[in-house]
């Protein structure tokens, strides 16, 4: 008998599939999510007790397709009989397909969902709520614990994202040859946005959230699977795996422990092996991209033996590689540190001298926590314990904070 768990498994594998052909097929992403939706209710409690069908993708898509059928035929009925009570003329039901009309498709349309739920007519948050709600299969609660929003707004945003597919015309296609580079950056930068948000939430009391990088990997994986050629996937899908094999060694009695104080003997060695190679091969054979740089970064990281084992020349040529590619200031901060770390504290607080003015810091802690970090080193404790205390009133993170506040309170 299939367990409860190994159903829910198979169904968070298979449901993207299923939702892809019937939007390919009847085109309506709403109705078509809906009807996914009561066909996997009905799986996970008919599979358990009677089974798994040989064809588990086929058996969904003839549930859902008969649904959806049965919801336009009603509804189609309904708007015969108000014409023919208007016109006096009798109802004519249209005629639609059934579900076994034509055979299940055997090619896999994720990647074309994936991507029109990454679409750049839909906003950015809701690019990001319908790539879980739809591709990744995350129920709207958990979607709107993970960014800390009430349910009935994700509800909300998810609604209008739907609406705003079927109001526009969004083709459920892939992008044409000349549009696909952009149109991939914007699927990478969700999937990664989304892997960040699980690995350090942003708010909220948790510093982690297991369920959203996982879920971030398994959709990268999958990717990847469909475009095994593209540099850019390999490189976002190494990255992913390094970061998440240090995932152990993050926390101490719950407290946050930094990167050159993590136990090392904690770290997932599979993942560090399965990533290292990954980037190896994509940085032989792909043109370079942003997320290879940082999955080299990171993989010279985690191949460190010991924190003082760690390359930071090699890294800090790494960072100004990126620099070049992908200029951005946290980018620029973590450049600051490899700085630091090869020609001293002061070289690398020369660099932050030159972000004090980014308005994308403002506000924010990352800029006082990194400096911080480096007057500490230098000697400075009176300055350094100042910005551990700037930075942590600023954090909205709960575990963040009290990590930069003891940084402070133990300074001589």
């Amino acid at each position: 008998m299939t367990t409860r768990v190994e159903v829910e498994g198979l169904l968070r594998e298979v449901a993207p599939q299923a939702l892809a052909a019937l939007v390919r097929r009847y085109g309506d992403f709403g109705t078509a999510e809906d009807a996914v939706q009561e066909a996997l209710l009905a799986a996970a409690l008919q599979w358990p007790a009677e089974g798994v069908p040989d064809s588990p993708r086929g058996w969904l898509i003839a549930v859902a397709a008969r649904r959806l059928i049965d919801w336009r035929r009603r509804e189609s009925a309904r708007r015969d009989k108000e014409a023919a009570a208007v016109d006096f003329v009798p109802a004519q039901s249209a005629t639609l397909p059934g579900p076994g009309d034509e055979p299940v498709p055997d090619h896999d349309d994720t990647l074309a969902l994936l991507f029109l739920c990454c679409h750049p007519a839909l906003a950015w948050p809701a690019q990001v709520a319908l790539t879980l709600r739809a591709v990744g299969g995350l129920t709207t609660a958990e979607i709107a614990a993970a960014f800390l929003v009430p349910e009935a707004t994700m509800a909300q945003r998810i609604v209008r994202a739907k609406q705003r597919i079927r109001s526009t015309g969004i083709p459920f296609a892939m992008p044409a040859r000349e549009e696909f580079p952009a149109r991939l950056a914007s699927v990478l930068r969700v999937l990664y946005l989304i892997f960040n948000e699980g690995y350090a939430t942003t708010s909220g009391p948790a510093l982690a959230r297991a369920d959203l990088t996982g879920e971030a990997i398994r959709l990268a994986r999958e990717l990847h699977r469909l475009r095994p050629a593209e540099g850019e996937v390999a490189g976002l899908l190494a990255l992913m795996l390094l970061t998440e094999a240090r995932r152990e060694g993050r926390t101490r009695d719950g407290a946050l422990v930094p990167l050159l104080e993590q136990d090392r003997g904690t770290w997932d060695r599979a993942l560090i092996a399965e990533g290292s190679a990954l980037v190896t091969a994509t940085l032989r054979t792909a043109p370079v991209g942003p997320y290879q740089i940082q999955a080299a970064i990171a993989a010279l990281h985690a191949e460190a033996k010991r924190a003082d084992d760690t390359d930071w020349r090699q890294i800090l040529a790494l960072y100004n590689v990126l620099d070049a590619l992908d200029p951005n200031p946290v980018v620029a901060l973590n450049r600051a540190v490899a700085t630091a770390m090869v020609h001293g504290p002061g070289a690398g607080l020369a660099v932050l001298d030159g972000l004090a003015g980014e308005p994308r810091l403002a506000g924010g802690h990352r800029l006082a926590a990194v400096r911080a970090h480096l007057l500490e080193l230098a000697g400075r404790p009176d300055e350094a314990r100042a910005q551990y205390h700037r930075a942590a009133a600023a954090t909205t993170s709960l575990p963040e904070r009290q990590y930069l506040l003891a940084r402070a309170n133990r300074l001589p």
